[in-house]
């Protein structure tokens, strides 16, 4: 176990529910029980240790929250926990498979398993399609009383109809990974999946129906996800509330490998601790 300033550091394994392992880690400060707890949930080509995730976890974990991140199954990290070099178990990652991975992290964490010992309140935090996934999971999960989303997608269906035909023809489309030059490749399964699960993978609706507090963070220089869907999810949401931060992108001008905070990154840190404070409990951050 490791530890910085004070924040303990430990790495957890879980089966998935859908096959393959999770694998998270924790960060802590003092022992359990823990009076609340935070899961962070990482996006489409994100994974638990790129840039801003590990200093996220750290100062919340500093802030007084159990902080559990995690790789879905299927996000293409092997070995290596910074390449994406298990490029056929991405090709079939479904968001199914992702939203019940979530949902088995959260009730995990609920439970006291992950933590050793049971959580007084749950809370969850989710980027841009971890965003969308994190709206999913808290509609569906009773264990979840605070939500943060970071540059949340508002739609899953992102491809237009010519698209979808090339992709269903070839069997397999590919995405560029900007940061390695990487052509990452998608089986047409994922849209099978979106189809066979329209109802339970939509946004809106989920969003919709949420009750539990709601903090919708987006940058207005967003150039990935533009900010009238974090928008939209915020008028939609009768408990959400929007934090538009002013010059930020969608990664918060934050980098990998990081090369520590920036104003913006600071400024939805802020805000999403004096949330979670409000909200769960802690000492409302470092700042």
């Amino acid at each position: 176990m490791a530890k910085s300033a004070g924040v303990n550091h430990s790495s957890f394994s879980l089966e998935s529910p859908r096959g393959g392992r999770i694998f998270g880690d924790l960060r802590f400060v003092g022992s359990p029980p823990f009076r609340s707890a935070v899961v962070v949930a990482h996006g489409f080509k994100g994974f638990k240790d790129w840039g801003f995730f590990p200093h996220l976890c750290t100062t919340l974990a500093a802030a007084g929250h159990a902080v559990v991140s995690f790789n879905f199954s299927h996000n293409g990290i092997g070995p290596d926990p910074e390449v994406l070099s298990e490029l056929e178990a991405f090709s079939r990652n479904t968001f199914t498979r992702e939203l019940d991975e979530l949902l088995h992290v959260l009730a995990r964490t609920d439970s006291g398993e992950l933590l050793g010992g049971p959580t007084g309140r749950v809370g969850l935090l989710g980027h841009s399609r971890g965003g969308a996934c994190s709206i999913l999971a808290a509609a569906e999960s009773a264990c979840v009383e605070a939500l943060v989303t970071w540059g949340a997608v508002d739609h899953l269906d992102r491809w237009t109809p010519e698209v979808v035909t090339e992709w269903e023809d070839a069997g397999v489309i590919h995405v560029l990974n900007q940061r390695t030059g990487q052509q990452l490749p998608l089986s047409f399964d994922l849209w099978r999946d979106f189809q066979e699960n329209r109802e339970r993978l939509d946004v809106h609706s989920a969003a919709a129906t949420l009750q539990i507090p709601w903090l919708v963070v987006h940058g207005k220089e967003d150039g990935t996800v533009s900010v009238e869907e974090g928008e939209r999810l915020a008028r939609i949401a009768s408990s959400a509330t929007a934090e538009v931060v002013e010059g930020a992108g969608h990664t918060f001008e934050a980098v990998h490998p990081f090369k520590g905070p920036t104003d913006t990154l600071d400024r939805a840190l802020e805000r999403s601790l004096q949330h979670f404070h409000r909200h769960l409990g802690g000492d409302g951050g470092c700042f």
